[in-house]
């Protein structure tokens, strides 16, 4: 027979396990806008500069080597980008995932045990 105020409870439990990793899910989709939004302003800014400093270039010469110049800064700078996004999305992933665990867990175990 099902007790009311078990039930009660364990939907109580379950609305606040969600909010909760509701929570953590939008501080990751913000952490993830925030970095790309400083990415964003960073490369625009370090574009204008190079801008700038090619105006003001004498020489065919020093342009190639200002141009490679931020070509390769460009290059380190995307690559180390890259590399913290995709950690802050693997993070996501596993906050969003958290709440299944137990249940996933529960459901393979008796398939463990078999094999």
């Amino acid at each position: 027979m099902i007790n009311i105020d078990d039930a009660s409870k364990k939907g109580k439990e379950a609305m606040e396990a969600m909010m909760k990793n509701y929570s953590e899910v939008t501080k990751g989709f913000q952490a993830i806008a925030t970095e790309a939004t400083d990415y964003s302003k960073k490369s625009f800014q370090d574009m204008a500069s190079y801008m700038e400093a090619l105006t003001s270039v004498k020489s065919v010469e020093a342009a190639f080597e200002l141009q490679t110049s931020f070509m390769k800064s460009s290059y380190e700078s995307f690559v180390a980008e890259a590399t913290k996004m995709g950690e802050l999305y693997a993070d996501l992933a596993k906050i969003a995932y958290k709440p299944y665990e137990g249940v996933v867990g529960k459901a393979m175990a008796p398939m463990s045990s078999a094999a």
